[in-house]
């Protein structure tokens, strides 16, 4: 077969230095793990209040897996939903004040139901420019027009909207907290902006479950926006909560219409029991130890602060993801490799993940790293930068 052009195009992602390869893992997840036979400090996952290894989540999982299987065998509208999954379902709108929510196997694939069945040809869907590919990928499948607005700008947001209102139905799509920059977006002002002008408003709140919030639900509980001011949420088991699968939490008309049009659930296996025993395990983890994220917030708040009285450009926020910016990539694989090289794994964000020219450190913390750790970090970023 003519497949001669993949070695062009990986000859070309190696001479623009974004070339990735994937690492082996060979322990359980925490401040500390090794990788590829080496034990390194990292601050690479997304696992914030220290859950992915906690031993109430495995037995949960492990309890469930003896007595129910490891696998759910098959779509759910073909093989049924195990009463550990519509518990979890219960919770999860409870958690988050809905009606109903829908659990799927990834937050990838909830973002692509959700979007899919809310818009489609003839729809726009107005997207922040710096919305997570899964928001993006979800606009492109629905066939629905795709308009940005400036990052965080309801103003920008009001325009666009008044300039494109000739569309049958609209959507307007934000993150709560964005992946690559962890500030949070300005919820309240822009639920009233989609209000005024009759547009639906969904929230990817995946990286604010479990971090924020009075009960943890997310930002959207912080700034005060109700059922009515959002027709749909959609969360992550795989972050805060430790596990593994996406969620969409909603009215229980958008929820029957994501489970009778939404292709990334209708043709997919549904999440087996371990992993929703699991999850209401992190729940009630997050329900019963507050504790957890205010401690991270106050150790993200304090290694903003250092970063930017050592010299480095940290852009405003208050979640645990921390950018260095570096500019361009040569800078950020250097600076990533400088850490790794004393045993520190931080990750170089480059294009496509985000805009050219902006290139950075994602510094991710979790509720488990030592103010010790944290201060290593500080101190070999401190060697780098005067090298």
């Amino acid at each position: 077969m003519a497949l001669e052009w993949i070695d062009d195009v990986l000859g070309e992602v190696r001479r623009d230095g974004l070339w990735r390869q994937l690492r082996t893992v060979e322990s359980a997840p925490g401040p500390e793990i090794v990788v590829d036979g080496r034990r390194v400090l990292q601050f690479a996952s997304n696992d914030y209040l220290s859950l992915a290894a906690d031993l109430r989540l495995a037995e949960a999982a492990g309890a469930a897996a003896a007595t129910s299987g490891v696998g759910s065998s098959a779509s759910r509208l073909i093989v049924g939903t195990h009463g550990a999954v519509t518990e979890l379902e219960r919770q999860l709108a409870d958690f988050k004040g809905t009606e109903a929510a829908l659990v799927l196997p990834t937050g990838y694939m909830a973002n692509l139901a959700l979007v899919t069945v809310l818009a489609g040809r003839g729809d726009a869907v107005f997207a922040d420019r710096l919305c997570h590919a899964s928001i993006l990928d979800a606009i492109a499948l629905s066939r629905a027009r795709l308009v940005t607005w400036k990052h965080n700008d309801p103003e920008s947001l009001d325009a666009r909207l008044r300039d494109k209102a000739g569309y049958r139905r609209r959507l307007v799509v934000t993150e709560s907290v964005f992946s690559m920059d962890g500030d949070e977006a300005p919820l309240a002002e822009l639920a009233a902006v989609a209000r005024a002008h009759g547009a639906m408003f969904v929230v990817d709140e995946a990286h604010a479950t479990g971090v924020f919030g009075p009960t943890g639900a997310g930002v959207g509980e912080e700034q005060g926006l109700g059922p009515g001011d959002l027709t749909a949420t959609v969360g992550t088991l795989s972050k805060a909560l430790g596990g593994l699968g996406g969620f969409i939490a909603a009215s229980r008309a958008v929820i029957d219409l994501v489970v009778n049009r939404g292709r990334p659930f209708v043709y997919t296996t549904g999440i087996p029991p371990a992993q929703a025993a699991a999850a209401m395990a992190a729940l009630e983890i997050v329900r019963q130890e507050p504790e957890r994220r205010e401690r991270l917030l106050a150790v993200a708040c304090s290694l903003r602060e250092r970063l930017r009285a050592a010299g480095w450009t940290v852009p405003a926020g208050r979640s645990p993801i921390i950018p260095v910016m570096a500019g361009d990539v040569e800078r950020a694989v250097a600076l990533s490799g400088g850490l790794w090289e004393q045993g520190i794994l931080v990750p170089a964000i480059r294009p496509p993940t985000v805009p050219r020219g902006t290139s950075r450190l994602r510094i991710s913390l979790t509720c488990g790293h030592t103010k010790e750790q944290v201060e290593r970090l500080v101190e070999r970023l401190s060697e780098l930068r005067g090298a």
